[in-house]
């Protein structure tokens, strides 16, 4: 982890060198052009440096960034000792996990206090149904078909959206129905499911201790948000037939007699 600190803190006096410190770089980087193969890939390591440190450019002196960077290129002697530098490195490396750890159960703590106001309010409105749980659902088509056990695989159609509206997610955009395990998907989901009939088409709000919880999912879901989805039961597929073992061992059996007395014909 240290190796990995000290790459990115050395990424950091890279990408701040190359961006503009002062007046005299952000001049001197006008007049670079981006036309051949060598600026391109410096640019675009830049950029992508630029994007893997900004969570920690508030914790750093772009100044003594450049003074290290410059005293390295000019192969100067070092201005604290391998020793010192280690344990600095260290004790940065604590300060920014905290920081991260801190800054993430603040975003979980406001998405968690938003979806709660959001789910108290839902609450009160008509056709608003509420399990013991804390999903809640409305029934937008009832459907009359058979409902799935936890065991079974179904067909669905849905879309997936946020408080806000945004979607993340979408089976409708893809033409392409979804086929899953009951017991396969998030827990608001399998609960739903259960209390479903085929052909059936709820609204399903979904606290986030029965979606994602604490961690999201991926960039589009973060951590703590409850989710909203529209969500159509299409079909409780049916499981493939096991083969009969006796009926094929019967089979065998005649194909073989049947082999012995055509054999017996021949001679």
């Amino acid at each position: 982890m240290f190796k990995k600190t000290t790459a990115a803190i050395a990424c950091i006096g890279l990408t701040v060198l190359l961006s503009a410190c002062n007046e005299k770089t952000a001049a001197k980087e006008d007049a670079i052009k981006l036309d051949n193969q060598t600026n391109k890939a410096s640019y675009s390591i830049g950029i992508q440096m630029g994007k893997q440190m900004s969570q920690v450019k508030d914790m750093l002196n772009k100044d003594a960034i450049i003074m290290g960077f410059n005293d390295s290129l000019a192969e100067k002697e070092s201005q604290l000792t391998p020793e010192d530098m280690k344990a600095t490195m260290l004790a940065f490396q604590t300060e920014m996990q905290a920081k991260q750890k801190a800054d993430q159960e603040a975003k979980i703590a406001a998405n968690k206090s938003e979806g709660d106001k959001f789910l108290a309010a839902n609450k009160a409105k008509d056709g608003i149904n509420t399990t013991d749980s804390g999903l809640q659902y409305k029934v937008i088509t009832p459907g009359t078909g058979k409902t799935p056990a936890a065991s079974d695989t179904v067909v669905t159609h849905y879309k997936g959206t946020l408080i806000d509206g945004t979607e993340f997610d979408s089976s409708y955009k893809r033409n392409a129905p979804a086929t899953f395990p009951v017991n396969g998907v998030i827990k608001g989901w399998t609960e739903a499911l259960q209390l479903m009939k085929e052909g059936a088409k709820w609204q399903l709000f979904i606290p986030s201790d029965l979606a994602y919880g604490d961690r999201g999912a991926g960039k589009d879901i973060g951590p703590g948000q409850m989710l909203i989805f529209d969500i159509e039961l299409l079909e409780i597929k049916q499981p493939d037939a096991k083969p009969d073992a006796n009926a094929n061992a019967k089979t065998e059996a005649k194909t073989e007699a049947s082999a012995k007395a055509e054999g017996n014909a021949l001679k």
